[in-house]
């Protein structure tokens, strides 16, 4: 079985929901049952993918081979997107990216254990050895090490996070990262509007979650003969490295930079 690893870099924020929900948020983002980070499921992203085979409105025979029909499996396997880095607002340098060692070891990068209360975090982060995190401020207790460093740059190619990374990087505990990405996701509100009267209707207003821009994602592609995975990264190509995944492609949402890497 021939394996890629492919890299999602949000360029605006994302989302692929969960159904409605009894909540605050009408429209929740899509997340994992044990965690609560957000995840990007298989079958958004093989649909993704399969429009760009579309001719005439329908799956060309390379698509098909591609990604199969009713009687038989496509040649590639797409699997689900995870968490690998989420941004959150920093007193420094604006925004920071944070890992934790959950988010590493699902990427086989060892990390040193990381106190509830402190982060391993780039100087730059850091006023008078604290860095502040929306209120959370953490004691920063030493440098990221430089082969957490080494492992996370080579998984996207997309500028800001190959030149930003070293003075942006910080790793926090398993329960800090799974608070901020419950609670530090974007709540967009919404109106809707009624078609005839191009006004809005009365009692219309609904809240979404979306997955903030400049979120990592990191999953695998899969296929029994390397020319599939080849055909996948040459049509990805053709679009500039740019796909549109998830809801709310007419107002500019779901747009991710990929970079696809040889397992």
């Amino acid at each position: 079985m021939h394996r890629c690893t492919v890299s999602l870099f949000t360029r605006t924020p994302l989302h692929v929901g969960c159904g409605s929900a009894v909540g605050v948020v009408d429209l929740p983002t899509l997340r994992e049952r044990a965690t609560g980070f957000p995840t990007l499921p298989g079958s958004a992203l093989k649909g993704v993918l399969a429009d760009l085979f579309l001719e005439g409105g329908r799956l060309s025979d390379e698509g098909l081979r591609l990604f199969g029909e009713q009687s038989r499996r496509g040649a590639a396997l797409i699997g689900e997107a995870r968490l690998a880095a989420f941004p959150v607002r920093s007193a420094r340098q604006g925004f920071a990216w944070l890992v934790s060692p959950l988010t590493l070891g699902r990427l086989g990068v060892a990390c040193p254990p990381v106190g509830e209360e402190e982060t391993l975090a780039a100087p730059d982060l850091a006023a008078d050895g604290q860095v502040v995190l929306e209120e959370y401020a953490l004691a920063r207790a030493g440098d990221v090490p430089q082969t957490v460093l080494e492992a996370l740059r080579p998984l996207c190619d997309e500028p800001l996070w190959q030149e930003t990374l070293p003075r942006r990087l910080a790793v926090v505990s398993d329960t800090l990262l799974q608070y901020f990405a419950l609670n530090a996701c974007e709540i967009a509100q919404h109106n809707r509007i009624d078609d005839e009267t191009g006004t809005v209707e009365g009692g219309a207003l609904f809240a979404q979650e979306n997955v903030p821009s400049e979120t990592l994602f990191v999953g695998a592609w899969m296929a029994d003969a390397p020319d599939t995975l080849a055909t996948l990264r040459a049509r990805v190509a053709a679009e500039g490295g740019l796909l549109q995944v998830g809801a709310d492609a007419t107002t500019g949402l779901g747009w991710c930079h990929l970079t696809i890497r040889e397992a």
